[in-house]
């Protein structure tokens, strides 16, 4: 995986009003975070960044980071995004955390998994192919992150299950998850029970209990009452 060019400017600016600014000048905040070097906190042009992530939409990118000041480059840094923070309203983005990473040293990783065909118990059988897990973690050095992990399904028939032990992933690539976790699987279609009527019973025939009428409780309640009065006017 090659590293994408992104120069940002060293920020100045640091608060909430400050931040506003920032945005009304067309630039995302963003803080640097990692490494044995403290944060540094820039600002990134919106329209480059933003142009880079529609063309590299869903995959796992390394920046190469320079960071300047006054159009001089003061230092550069190799770098993964670690959380990109939009607004919930209009789905821009408003905040962006970078993380420094070294591409000798291996780094954890989430790469989604895109299942490749038609199952055949899907085809033939009518059944339906679950993705039970849609991305995986793994561990390997940057250059070598997967833009994605491609599984063969068209082999499948009911109740196959593909686990992650049955991955096949590029050479040193090493998955974390659980190895009999389930990745994707083919279940069976959906079956409609009737229930057959008992013989001679008419099959639209229902039990219906009603609720006891509560009155003759009611009389016996009143009835020693009624007694005991009658005996007074006697």
């Amino acid at each position: 995986m090659e590293e994408i060019k992104l120069d940002v400017q060293l920020r100045t600016q640091i608060g909430s009003k400050k931040i506003r600014s920032v945005k009304r000048n067309n630039f995302i905040p963003a803080v640097i975070y990692g490494g044995k070097q403290k944060p540094a906190s820039v600002q990134v042009d919106r329209k480059v960044f933003e142009g880079i992530t529609r063309l590299h939409r869903g995959e796992n990118l390394i920046y190469h980071i320079n960071v300047l000041e006054d159009g001089k480059k003061l230092k550069d840094y190799s770098a993964i995004t670690k959380e990109v923070q939009l607004d919930p309203v209009t789905d821009h983005i408003i905040h962006i955390d970078f993380n420094r990473i070294s591409l000798t040293d291996k780094i954890e990783v989430k790469v989604a998994i895109q299942a490749k065909g038609d199952p055949i118990g899907v085809k033939q059988d009518g059944g339906s192919l679950e993705h039970v897990l849609w991305e995986l973690t793994v561990v390997c050095l940057p250059t070598q992150i997967p833009q994605h992990i491609e599984v063969e399904v068209s082999h499948m028939k009911i109740h196959d299950a593909i686990h992650v032990k049955d991955l096949v992933l590029p050479s040193g690539v090493v998955a974390k998850n659980d190895p009999d976790a389930i990745v994707l699987t083919v279940a069976p279609p959906m079956k409609e029970v009737t229930v057959e009527p008992a013989e001679g019973q008419p099959a639209a025939e229902v039990e219906v209990i009603k609720e006891k009428k509560k009155e003759p409780e009611a009389a016996a309640k009143k009835a020693p009452e009624a007694e005991a009065k009658e005996g007074k006017e006697k």
